[in-house]
């Protein structure tokens, strides 16, 4: 199947399989439910149909990869929606918190067209509103949030979950990439940095979900835990 004619159902999983690819999460059926919220045998059965239409391989351990072809389409859909985010927020004025379900919704719409006025509209802009690069590939290596000592210079490179309710919580805590400031206190429940005079206070939950460039930096680390945080519940609060 040419990846011109991919179903808008395999678009969303060949997105969520390159989201746990870039997060530097393992890519198996397991993580593809969790991070999708799907049973394991629905998951099964479109692995098996993205397998069929040549977009993904899967070895005898249960781990998945990209074929060329599939890497290639997979990188075009999240470019999409990564540009589609930026152009919601930078010309039509959505907030930056609410942007990633509306993307969701238009990314598959969108013709080659309208993408290049979309392209046009947005200028030189590298990421999406919540720090991932338009273009894969280009991502700056950071680390969690989480993991830096009080005292630390930080700036917010991106938000490695993109869950709408956890965006909403990020910039009702007054976090957004780009925000520069000083670890104010780390103590295994909450994270507070302080920028511009003003406290901003996470838990050290969603501080995981959170990468940053750090002065001083600890170790690199993949910046999610293994178990994919996606409820609201989940994120101690």
């Amino acid at each position: 199947m040419s990846g011109d004619h991919a179903t808008e159902a395999e678009e969303e999983y060949l997105q969520s399989l390159f989201w746990l690819h870039e997060a530097g999460l393992p890519m198996t059926g397991a993580n593809l439910a969790r991070a999708m919220q799907l049973s394991a045998p629905t998951v099964h059965e479109m692995l098996g149909r993205l397998e069929r239409d040549g977009y993904v391989e899967r070895d005898a351990d249960k781990s998945i990869r990209f074929t060329e072809h599939g890497r290639q389409h997979a990188e075009q859909v999240v470019s999409r929606h990564r540009l589609i985010e930026r152009f919601l927020t930078d010309v039509v004025g959505v907030p930056w918190d609410d942007v990633h379900e509306e993307a969701e919704h238009l990314e598959h719409a969108m013709s080659p067209r309208f993408e290049a006025y979309v392209r046009s509209a947005v200028g030189d802009a590298k990421t999406c509103p919540h720090g991932h690069p338009i273009v894969p590939g280009r991502r700056i290596e950071g680390v969690p949030l989480a993991d830096v000592e009080t005292g630390a210079q930080v700036r917010v490179l991106r938000f490695e979950n993109e869950a709408e309710d956890l965006l909403h919580y990020l910039k009702d805590a007054g976090l957004e990439p780009g925000l520069q400031g000083v670890v104010e206190r780390a103590d295994g429940d909450e994270v507070v940095v302080r920028s511009d005079g003003r406290s901003r206070t996470v838990t050290a939950s969603v501080a995981e979900t959170v990468s940053v460039l750090a002065d001083p930096s600890p170790p690199a680390r993949t910046a999610l835990p293994e178990q994919l945080v996606l409820a609201k519940d989940r994120y101690g609060r």
